[in-house]
């Protein structure tokens, strides 16, 4: 696929790992195909799939670079993705959502406005199954409002290291709308496997701790979609416990971090260990939602501990 922008622009890598995703994966593919900005390369890993996945993928001829391996979870699949990319950058895009035509022109041009950059990030939208908006991630989170309000009503900005802790505490862009260099990736030993949810926090917060520049633009360029039947929404409790395990992973390493990204990964855990506990009251385990929040109170002293522990108490 040709660039349309030069000899020295970048070239983005589009790894779309899919497990049983025939029905959903050629919209995924099509978005990165109508790109205004056109990719390097798309690759799809297929993980495992028992349906025809790798029989759409193939329907798209040499357009697309088909992997399979067995099945190893989503993580895998994206570092395997990325052992074989051969652009200079990374995009990464989940087979259920979807790219918008700018998407890659827009990090594409911030990069060559800037080549101090060390990854780049933006807005999505979140949508319901038939479509409708939800909101905008920016809008939601409030390190996000926070660079829209940087921004002034342009459309990229640039997240210095007096705005990364707010970020890593709770980000905005999301896998889809992360592009990171590959020898950055390489580097870091990619996405964590092992873990069932969170695993996306846990690559960006390593990668937040060896960045000081990030990328941002501030409009929508991708779609997540909210499934009311994913696995977080059919059993949240569990999703809960798997979250803080994995933040608990990540509170390992943060020793090492740039203080105010260790600062903003203690705050995502001690907002985990709470949302765990909501959904123990909901599951009639009061004694164990304050044990599951207790924990905080001491690593991370304060007044949003103790705001964190009196709302369990009082259910």
């Amino acid at each position: 696929m040709n660039q349309s922008m030069g000899r020295d622009s970048p070239q983005f890598s589009v790894i779309i790992p899919a497990y049983n995703s025939a029905a959903t994966l050629p919209r995924a593919i099509d978005s990165v195909r109508a790109q205004s900005y056109g990719a390097h390369e798309i690759l799809v890993i297929d993980d495992g799939s028992t349906d025809n996945t790798a029989e759409v993928v193939r329907g798209f001829g040499q357009q697309v670079r088909l992997l399979q391996q067995a099945n190893a979870g989503v993580s895998a699949a994206r570092n395997r993705g990325a052992e074989s990319a051969n652009g200079d950058w990374l995009a990464f895009l989940d087979a259920d959502d979807w790219y918008y035509p700018d998407r890659l022109r827009l990090h594409a041009e911030m990069i060559m406005q800037d080549a101090s950059l060390d990854f780049l990030t933006g807005d999505y939208e979140y949508l319901r199954e038939d479509g409708s908006l939800i909101g905008t991630s920016m809008a939601i989170h409030p390190s996000g409002r926070e660079m829209l309000r940087k921004a002034g009503g342009l459309e990229q900005v640039v997240m210095e290291a007096q705005d990364i802790e707010a970020f890593v505490a709770d980000h905005f862009g999301d896998i889809h709308t992360l592009s990171v260099p590959r020898a950055s990736f390489e580097r870091l030993g990619g996405y964590p496997v092992g873990f069932k949810v969170c695993e996306d926090v846990h690559f960006l917060t390593r990668l937040c701790a060896v960045s000081s520049r990030v990328g941002v633009i501030c409009q929508p360029m991708g779609a997540y979609i909210i499934h009311g039947s994913s696995a977080t929404r059919a059993d949240p409790l569990k999703a809960q416990e798997y979250n803080v395990q994995t933040l608990l992973d990540l509170k390992g390493l943060a020793c090492s971090f740039p203080a105010p990204v260790r600062r903003g990964a203690m705050a995502r855990l001690r907002n985990g260990r709470l949302n765990l506990g909501y959904a123990l009251i909901k599951s009639g385990r009061r004694l164990d939602a304050l044990n599951a929040v207790l924990p905080s109170l001491v690593e991370t002293p304060g007044w949003a501990s103790m705001r964190n522990v009196l709302s369990i108490l009082k259910g």
